[in-house]
């Protein structure tokens, strides 16, 4: 009988240390709330305790938080794991949210949210109260980060990218790997800045990156934020992809055609679908170097003017869909 409470204490003591407190938080401002309660269902569900398995929608309740729109629940799950979740206004799967897809999985049509679990640490993980069926918490812009790995060795600490965007820290910000080689992480920040960054292989200062010069600024990759970005994906410690594979990570590059292509002075690009439209043109350091919104026309010519020769990426943005491709003036 002493041998079992040991063994008990033993595994109750181990749940606890690999445990770590996760905050799942909506904002429903302007959506009416079902009177069935707002919920979150996952495949964390069984881990943290609650009954009927993971993927119940009715099982786990968020709670009001005061007289905000906001619905949250504190949660007890293993750390360093990656959970998938949506939010559910109701108790039946058919009321979830629908996931915008830069925020999904994306691998295999998977449109789930996601986020990874990287520590430890007495804190509470949480990635801020995320707007139902929206990319991004209020006020706030998604980028998601990619980086092909496949000619590296993952650092026992881990990937990780750090910048101007979460000041700089090496261990913030872990990247996760639905690939065998393309690791990824989705970030909340404030459009209409330039953010600089690094890819880490490792959690030290010392596991930076070199960026190439030609692509950098003070040393470090640089973007502009306008809207929720999907960067493109580039090998690491270089400007573009690994040869072989695709320079874009593509959410969709259907009813998106560029002509001529390869352009001399002008390109024409047009697109399918309604309603307002922004159209950005960046270049391989991911600078924007044109951006066009609230365009209601489906065609848009696109003037080299000032541009130099060579690759630029060509984003459609319309109704949170995404269509990506690449444009070459010569």
């Amino acid at each position: 009988m002493k041998k079992f409470l040991f063994t008990a204490l033993l595994v109750t003591v181990s749940i606890h240390v690999f445990a770590k407190k996760v905050k799942f938080a909506v904002d429903m401002t302007g959506i009416a709330i079902n009177t069935t309660g707002m919920h979150v269902s996952g495949d964390f569900q069984t881990l943290a305790g609650f009954a009927g398995g993971d993927w119940n929608s009715g099982s786990t309740s968020l709670t009001q938080e005061g007289t905000s729109d906001i619905y949250s629940i504190v949660v007890d799950i293993p750390a360093f794991a990656k959970y998938e979740y949506k939010f559910v206004n109701g108790d039946q799967f058919y009321e979830a949210e629908f996931v915008p897809e830069l925020s999904r999985v994306l691998y295999n049509f998977n449109d789930n949210r996601w986020l990874y679990v990287d520590s430890i640490a007495n804190d509470t993980t949480f990635v801020g109260a995320i707007m139902f069926g929206g990319n991004a918490p209020a006020g706030l812009t998604l980028i998601r980060f990619y980086v092909d790995m496949q000619n590296e060795t993952i650092a026992a600490g881990g990937m990780h990218v750090a910048g101007n965007f979460q000041g700089w820290s090496t261990t913030a910000t872990h990247l996760y790997n639905f690939d065998a080689a393309i690791w990824e992480v989705i970030a909340y920040v404030n459009a209409g800045s330039t953010y600089e960054y690094k890819f880490y292989n490792g959690a030290t200062a010392l596991d930076a990156e070199t960026v190439p010069a030609i692509c950098a600024t003070n040393t470090n990759r640089t973007v502009d934020v306008n809207y929720d970005t999907l960067l493109t994906v580039v090998c690491y410690a270089a400007c573009t992809a690994c040869p072989g594979t695709s320079a874009i990570n593509d959410v969709t590059t259907a009813n998106l055609s560029l002509w001529p292509n390869p352009a001399t002075q002008a390109a024409n690009i047009s697109w399918n679908g309604a309603g307002s439209t922004q159209i950005v043109i960046t270049d391989l350091a991911g600078r924007t170097v044109r951006s066009y919104t609230n365009l209601l026309n489906n065609q848009l010519t696109i003037n080299k003017a000032d541009l130099t020769n060579g690759l630029y990426f060509v984003t459609c943005v319309q109704n949170n869909n995404i269509k990506k491709s690449k444009l070459i003036f010569n």
